[in-house]
């Protein structure tokens, strides 16, 4: 269903347009020579492309591809009929309100069965979200994974995008790596072994009926197939690396190292001795793993902990569940209390919510997922916790200045100061109240958590921070 307008000062703006681009993208390049401009858009027409999902119309209007937000509709895309591998794309986008929604799908592929026969789109796509939330330029895998890279990953990004104006994206795709500039700020980059090549797609988001109507533009789209000399990515913006146990030259570059290498206990002991323990934990097919007993705290193989301790870090793990299970990661256990049970340390809880009585004990839900265990509950939004038996990602961050930061797959969770007045009424009213400065110590071992459930851990890496 296409509505086609022409302009003919839309020829002269394009002619334009390709000899800035190609200045613009022989940046990237160095070289002119380097770079193969191609135009997914003639903009007299939507030949080369084909609409799937829904049936939201798109058309062109002077310079834009238009798309218009269709109430009763599913999401929409304007689908390139050619597929791309590695690609430099610059495009420029504009949403009428701040309440809407659109992305821009890159490497994507249609699965013909979904939605009713009428086509699902799935695939990695690049957000374009005007709303108070401010994800544009974060990374969602659209019909499939969903959240890649939320902008807590990256919150400076946040103020990049422009309300009500046309706001210059980037996406740069080569080989496994996935990044994206909004306004040339740097806002997200992924690395992700899936789709190596597939389609790039324009879309309108499905919309409650006060919506219906509004619309979203894409203007001046160009595309380099030859990105031999990428754009440049600064060290110091958080990298999610799907690809278990793997450390990326940009990770290695930017200062962190793996915990556990997937193959062996290097690096960990047991917490209630020099060896790693000899039951209760397995290492295979790139796993550690607590093998289940008796649901009980540290009562088989034993918490194990690095054997190297830690001050200020920045710390990613992926966990996966079973039913009903309970475990945790701690840091700044230092071994000195002695206890029978589990080793003491500031928690990051992880829990079956559903299953585990543990889930409603503690304090307005402190004993959650993703919470500060027993001292603060996690942010209780449904979408960042994905089934048991599937990979999660939390991530624990401590500043220098003391300050520590939750995530569980890129959202953010709670935040606190450790040793601050409200971090030691909080820890007063808690289990924790009979042990002298409570998640205080200088510097710590991180502990992985046996708590007699089958739990499994991959991907520990951490960046020392100074």
């Amino acid at each position: 269903m296409f509505k086609i307008t022409k302009r003919s000062k839309f020829l002269k703006r394009s002619a334009l347009f390709l000899a800035l681009s190609s200045i613009t993208l022989s940046s990237y390049a160095q070289s002119k020579a380097e770079s193969i401009v191609e135009f997914p858009f003639n903009g007299k027409d939507l030949s080369g492309w084909k609409t799937v999902g829904g049936n939201a119309p798109f058309y062109i209007e002077e310079n834009s591809i238009v798309g218009v937000m269709t109430k009763k509709t599913a999401n929409t895309f304007l689908v390139t009929e050619k597929e791309y591998g590695d690609f430099i794309l610059q495009l420029e986008v504009k949403l009428d309100g701040t309440t809407t929604n659109s992305g821009i799908q890159t490497r994507s592929h249609i699965d013909p069965k979904g939605n009713n026969g009428k086509g699902r789109v799935y695939g990695r796509q690049v957000d374009i979200d005007p709303t108070p939330r401010a994800w544009t330029g974060g990374i969602y895998d659209e019909g499939r994974r969903e959240w890649l890279y939320p902008l807590d990953l990256n919150p400076a990004a946040k103020t990049a995008y422009k309300p009500g104006e046309f706001n210059d994206i980037i996406i740069q795709v080569i080989g496994n790596e996935t990044r994206t500039w909004v306004n040339g700020i740097p806002t997200s980059y992924v690395i992700d072994s899936l789709d190596k090549t597939g389609f790039i797609a324009l879309q309108v988001h499905s919309i409650p009926d006060s919506l219906d109507g509004k619309r979203v533009f894409f203007r001046n789209l160009s595309i380099s197939t030859n990105p031999k000399f990428p754009r440049d990515f600064p060290k110091d913006i958080y990298i999610v690396n799907t690809n278990a146990n793997d450390l990326s030259k940009a990770e290695k570059a930017a200062g962190y190292s793996l915990l556990f290498n997937g193959k062996n206990a290097k690096g960990w002991r047991s917490a209630r001795g020099k060896k790693f323990p000899e039951k209760g934990w397995s290492i295979q097919n790139g796993m550690f793993s607590v093998q289940k007993s008796d649901g009980g705290e540290s009562t088989n193989g034993g918490d194990i902990v690095t054997k190297k301790q830690y001050k200020a870090f920045d710390l990613s793990f992926e966990f996966k569940l079973s039913p009903g299970a309970n475990s945790g990661v701690k840091y700044f256990v230092t071994l000195d209390e002695k206890t029978k049970g589990s080793a003491i340390g500031p928690e990051y809880q992880i829990l079956d919510d559903a299953l585990h009585p543990d889930a409603k004990l503690g304090k307005d839900g402190n004993r959650t997922l993703a919470s500060l265990y027993d001292l603060i509950t996690s942010d209780r939004n449904p979408r960042p916790r994905r089934p048991i038996g599937q990979w999660n990602r939390g991530r624990i961050v401590v500043e220098p200045n003391n300050k520590v930061t939750y995530y569980l797959n890129g959202f953010k969770m709670l935040e606190f100061v450790r040793g601050s007045e409200e971090f030691r009424k909080l820890v007063a009213g808690s289990k924790y109240k009979d042990w002298k400065n409570f998640g205080e110590a200088k510097q710590g071992h991180i502990l992985l958590q046996d708590h007699g459930d089958a739990v499994s851990f991959r991907s520990i890496k951490i960046k020392e921070l100074k």
